[in-house]
């Protein structure tokens, strides 16, 4: 197996790192977006560096033939459920408490947009003139996890795919995919701001990992 390979798979403070950095521009950005206009470059990290670990965890997996969708499932479930429902539960509390209805309907149906993994495409039907501003959307902030749950729930059967057909189509179509995504990402926000949201514009950044992953474990 590719050194790159087995070093994605186990501990990397380096990568530590770069998540520290990640939070560092979200939270920069939230606390003044006009002078730290960069948040969604935070955002972008994660991506990168979820799609290199988790193209890492696979091919390590695929080498010792202990792979399963339903165990990597199973993994994803377990580690973002618990945290996720626990937070739901909170906001959702607090909204009964201090929301008025209209408002509390809108944050239930965005509870139930993530819970169902589209959180990102329901805040884009939410974009419009008469949509109240950020803060009274508590649940705003899941339009990332559901970016990142829809990579969790397509990419490893893909790779799967690509495993037991020993070809080199997936390195192909993933280059060919990041290359195209990463225009809309550039253009698209230019044309309309809900490209910000779509799984579309945050794929170069996973994309361009699992490349460079595969690029390098060709030979595995």
């Amino acid at each position: 197996m590719s050194k790159v390979v087995i070093d994605s798979a186990r501990y990397r403070p380096d990568i530590d790192g770069l998540r520290a950095i990640a939070v560092l521009a979200v939270v920069l950005y939230h606390v003044d977006p006009l002078r730290c206009s960069g948040g969604f470059v935070g955002v972008d990290i994660f991506f990168v560096i979820s799609g290199f670990l988790i193209t890492g965890l696979i091919l390590r997996d695929f080498e010792r033939h202990e792979f399963s969708l339903a165990d990597f499932y199973a993994r994803r479930i377990r580690r973002i459920l618990p945290a996720l429902v626990a937070m739901e539960v909170f906001v959702l509390g607090a909204g009964i408490c201090f929301l008025l209805p209209s408002d509390l309907k809108n944050l239930a149906d965005s509870a139930i947009a993530q819970t169902l993994m589209v959180a990102n495409f329901y805040f884009v039907q939410d974009i419009d003139y008469f949509t109240g501003p950020a803060e009274t959307k508590p649940l705003l902030h899941t339009w990332s996890l559901a970016v990142e749950e829809q990579f969790y729930l397509v990419y490893p059967a893909a790779l799967l795919l690509w495993h037991r057909l020993q070809a080199g189509r997936l390195l192909m179509v993933l280059s060919s995919a990041a290359l195209v995504s990463f225009v809309i990402s550039i253009y698209g926000p230019t044309i309309f701001q809900c490209w910000r949201f779509i799984c579309c514009h945050r794929a170069p950044g996973s994309c361009s990992s699992v490349r460079s992953l595969l690029y390098f474990a060709r030979e595995w």
